[in-house]
């Protein structure tokens, strides 16, 4: 079967086409970042309108370079939710325009189980059952995963998600949007060990986070330095590799207990957060340890991408599942509701 992917549930327009027997043919991926960094973070209707934009241009190229026609694609799989819900409804009127036009099935798609699947593009895909680090600016969740659909949440965020908590802490600094790799990239220069900041919910047993306290923590740091005049450069930097190494550490803590309490040897980690170096690292040196497997996408297919939704919609699709004539945007849609795939 080939599906032709469409993500647009925030600042990224994502096209690809995937084939179920030679795997991804094409991806492409327009950013918004320059669009809203001047605004320091996503202006709905701005995003709308630049996926409304540069959407079908993109489906062309893939096209294109996938080397397809319309004859040759077999469905439509597009981001139903969550996200914002002007960004979502271009994605998901032009896929059943699409799929009408050419008589094929579409499917809405779960945002989140899209990042999920992702590392299943990889070489070395992950065999189920295994434990699900879901860490993006609007998630940080723990799922054990036993099949597509087979989720049962183990932890969440009861606040801030940890990629939300970057974005926050690099405004405190001064730092353009997007948050998250301006923090890891100030990061580097920062002196290992003149900050140390809690490690949020990690004195405590249970699978949750909490990054508020964190970020407020942050905030007073930050507000010191300055009332002291020592927020300069190096500063910044400090208070930044502080900041990302409690994020990191929390992270990690959580995750072994998450291994430990449902027995598991395997960690997929996915969502724009998967990408960030330091916490690759800190899980590879955990993972060891415990002997144990980690797995994550490569980090164009981190943050929001196509070829995620084309692969999760082929699975989908594949099963069986389609969905009716209706245009579906769900700005929230938990993935418990999502049906289940298999025994």
């Amino acid at each position: 079967m080939r599906v032709l992917g469409i993500e647009t549930s925030c600042d990224e327009t994502g096209v690809a086409v995937y084939d179920s027997d030679t795997g991804l043919l094409a991806d492409q991926l327009y950013s918004q970042v320059e669009v809203h960094a001047e605004y320091g973070g996503v202006v709905p209707e701005l995003a709308s309108r630049d996926h409304i934009r540069k959407l079908v241009p993109l489906i062309r190229q893939v096209l294109v370079e996938s080397e397809s026609t319309k004859e040759d694609i077999d469905a439509i799989a597009y981001t139903a939710g969550p996200g914002l819900i002007g960004a979502l409804m271009v994605g998901a009127s032009v896929a059943r325009s699409l799929g009408f036009a050419w008589q094929v099935p579409v499917l809405g798609v779960h945002h989140m189980e899209g990042h999920l699947l992702a590392p299943m593009l990889e070489d070395n895909p992950p065999a189920f059952p295994f434990v699900a680090l879901l860490v993006s600016g609007g998630h940080t969740q723990l799922i054990q995963v036993d099949g597509i659909g087979h989720y049962q949440l183990l932890g969440e965020s009861l606040d801030d998600a940890a990629g939300e908590a970057f974005d926050k802490a690099a405004k405190m600094l001064g730092l353009d949007y997007p948050g998250g790799p301006r923090i890891a990239a100030l990061a580097e220069q920062g002196t290992e060990g003149r900050f140390r900041f809690p490690r949020p919910m990690t004195d405590r047993p249970g699978l949750e986070f909490s990054f508020s306290g964190l970020k407020t923590f942050t905030l007073n740091t930050t507000e010191k330095l300055r009332q002291q005049g020592d927020l300069n450069a190096q500063g910044k930097a400090d208070i930044a590799r502080a900041f990302q190494e409690a994020v990191v550490d929390t992270l990690v803590i959580k995750c072994k207990r998450a291994l430990q309490q449902t027995g598991m040897k395997r960690l997929v980690i996915a969502g724009g957060v998967s990408a960030n170096r330091m916490l690759r690292e800190r899980l590879e040196k955990m993972m060891t340890k415990q002997r144990a497997e980690l797995f994550y996408a490569r980090p164009e297919f981190c943050t929001d991408n196509g070829a995620m939704i084309a692969y999760a919609g082929c699975q989908r699709l594949m099963a069986g599942e389609q969905d009716d004539l209706r245009i579906q945007a769900k700005p929230r849609w938990p993935m418990g509701e999502l049906p289940k795939i298999g025994g």
